[in-house]
């Protein structure tokens, strides 16, 4: 689950800091309040990629789907890509856990093949 899960914050990180670029061109925000938030945003996805597996990590990585989606507010195309994320976010957390499951078993099966017979 780990690696599915980074995979999508390492990419939300770069949509972030693209959706940073574009919010800059609006003449209601000044680049700082752009690039205090987006920059938040961005430390958000990559100290989640090491958090995932810790309590509340994928927690917090639903809160910055919910952001994302919300930053459709300030650049329009945020409320598509921000679907399209938590989207990915489902599936790495959903197929993430699947995964584990099967390579548990399996790590078990090997274990128990493995063992003396008899001993």
């Amino acid at each position: 689950m780990r690696t599915l899960c980074a995979s999508t914050l390492i990419g939300e990180f770069f949509v972030i800091g693209f959706a940073g670029l574009v919010a800059m061109k609006s003449d209601d925000l000044t680049n700082t309040t752009v690039w205090t938030v987006c920059g938040i945003g961005m430390l958000l996805a990559v100290l989640l990629c090491g958090m995932i597996t810790r309590p509340g990590g994928i927690q917090l990585g639903w809160a910055l789907q919910i952001a994302l989606v919300l930053s459709g507010f300030v650049v329009p195309m945020m409320f598509i890509l921000g679907l399209v994320f938590g989207a990915l976010w489902w599936a790495s957390v959903h197929y993430g856990r699947k995964i584990d499951e099967v390579k548990a078993r399996w790590a078990a099966a090997q274990e128990t093949s493995e063992a003396p017979a008899g001993g």
